[in-house]
């Protein structure tokens, strides 16, 4: 492995853990997962620490909780000052490159990234913003249960056109860097946005499953009475009371959800493939996550913004060429991933240094058994900042709005028994509390995101009357340096023989000696 080695970071968008064999599921189908997973630093329990894209993302490019770079929901600006992944490896000599979603808002669709190969499929203006003034903040995307009503097969799908170009133009890029092994090492990350709803797909990954063989959720759905106040907003300002889902309705979309995540696996063996092509692969690192899960009509409940492990458990493995495979117990996050990277790229050595403060760590290193990891929630259906800690077996839920709620994952795995207000529990209770106040100035933060919200709602009002130019990435290749062109010293047939790869070197034609 070079000195430097690549890293290919692939991301899906909004799967859950749980919809994974290497996590117990034993329905859904992802054998090139699975190979890359059983050769991996593989981690159990990993978790987004925001149950939503955009400031998940954040988070997770930053190393730094998404309230700290004043994220804090899927409309707010990411700051272009924030060191990020690409920035840091960029220094590091790397060259950097997205194809796919990132889910950045504001002017800066780059954010280190030297290059991005596609545009994004969601909105980079404020339209998306929760507005604080209504009983229940709710951003104007008009989510509700269509998706599952709706679920099933399709011939295409917007997601399908925007994932399969995605794939595309990665492969060309890692043929492009193959073409040059001596070129500066890079990091490409491929972001899919499959299998986050609608649930939909074609008939070509639908038809793997059987039907009956779809599993229902382990937790049915619950009654009001027996829901924590957070859901309830959440059944309220997305309107799933106005939607009569059947348990067809909830087999028919798990079906389709899990159909996509074959669609992901094929992806991920198209990119695995292409490394071994070009013979990238003894050379790259390859990391596999996701931004946050999918409740998959568990509880009653679908989609994210909640703290349940399948809003918030995602999967994560970091493959090193032919490393040991290891199976690691302790709780990560996606805010470890800056400095695990980093880590990689340095190769032990002191190179480049956070110029911010960092919330993660090196999960490659050695990791605190007891060590806690947070997360937290500021959009839609927030009264005010809803806030967690996952430490051992302790799952602990913060709101002050809202009753809190203790649950011991390894008891009660569905989280359907809330330990707060035990005397048993009373300690255990405080030391999560006092770990939650101890990461969050609570009132701070919920003013910081109502103000947020304010300015933004105006500029996006103002911005909407006028004619002002968009912030959407329009991605912008120079066809001047592709294939054969003019002015070229060399003649057609040597400049294509310089893009065969393998590259064989040209040898004189053989003459017969001359006395």
């Amino acid at each position: 492995m070079r000195s430097q080695p690549n890293i290919l970071l692939i991301m899906a968008d909004q799967l859950t853990a749980s919809a994974l064999s290497a996590y117990g599921n034993a329905v859904c189908k992802t054998p090139n997962l699975d190979q890359l997973f059983a050769r991996s630093t593989f981690f159990e329990q990993a978790y987004c620490n925001f149950p939503v894209c955009a400031p998940s993302r954040a988070s997770m490019l930053t190393g730094r909780m998404a309230s700290k770079v004043s994220v804090y929901d899927n409309a707010c600006e990411f700051p272009a000052q924030s060191p990020t992944i690409p920035y840091c490896l960029s220094a590091l000599g790397y060259s950097t490159t997205l194809s796919g979603k990132m889910h950045f808002v504001g002017p800066d669709q780059l954010h280190g990234y030297r290059e991005r190969l596609t545009t994004d499929i969601y909105p980079s203006d404020f339209g998306w913003t929760p507005d604080w003034e209504q009983a229940i903040p709710v951003a104007a995307t008009g989510l509700n249960l269509r998706s599952v009503v709706e679920s099933g097969v399709c011939t295409r799908s917007l997601q399908l056109d925007y994932d399969d170009e995605v794939v595309f133009k990665a492969v060309q890029k890692l043929r492009e860097v193959g073409r040059r092994p001596e070129a500066e090492p890079f990091f490409l990350t491929v972001s899919l946005t499959h299998p986050h709803n609608p649930y939909v797909i074609s008939s070509e990954y639908w038809d793997r499953y059987e039907h009956e063989d779809i599993d229902l959720p382990v937790t049915p759905a619950l009654p009001p009475e027996e829901l924590d106040p957070h859901s309830l907003r959440l059944r309220q300002i997305y309107k799933f009371d106005q939607y009569d889902i059947s348990e067809a309705d909830v087999r028919r979309s798990r079906h389709a959800y899990y159909s996509m995540v074959s669609y992901v696996d094929d992806q991920v063996g198209v990119l695995l493939e292409t490394l071994r092509e070009m013979n990238l692969d003894e050379d790259t690192v390859v990391v596999f996550t996701s931004d946050h899960g999918d409740m998959l009509g568990e509880r009653g409940l679908w989609y994210k913004w909640m703290f349940f492990e399948g809003a918030t458990r995602i999967p994560l493995a970091i493959a090193m060429p032919g490393q040991t495979p290891v199976r690691v117990a302790e709780l990560v996050s996606l805010v470890d991933l800056m400095p695990t990277l980093v880590g990689i790229a340095c190769q032990g050595r002191d190179l480049v240094h956070a110029v911010a403060p960092q919330d993660g760590m090196d999960i490659l290193a050695e990791l605190p058994p007891e060590r806690p990891i947070f997360a937290e929630m500021t959009a839609d259906g927030a009264l005010s900042p809803c806030l967690m800690v996952r430490k051992h077996r302790w799952k602990y839920i913060f709101c002050e709005d809202d009753p809190p709620q203790l649950y011991d994952l390894l008891d009660d795995p569905q989280e359907r028994i809330n330990l707060c207000g035990q005397e048993r529990m009373k300690d255990i209770e405080q030391e999560l509390s006092d770990l939650v106040h101890a990461q969050w100035d609570v009132n701070e933060l919920k003013e910081a995101m109502a103000s947020s919200a304010r300015q933004r709602l105006f500029i996006q009002n103002t911005r909407q009357a006028g004619e002002f130019a968009g912030w959407d990435h329009e991605p912008r290749r120079d066809p001047s340096r592709q294939f054969i062109r003019s002015g070229s010293t060399a003649s057609a047939t040597v400049v294509k023989g310089l893009a065969r790869y393998p590259f064989v070197s040209p040898k004189p034609p053989d003459r017969p000696d001359r006395a």
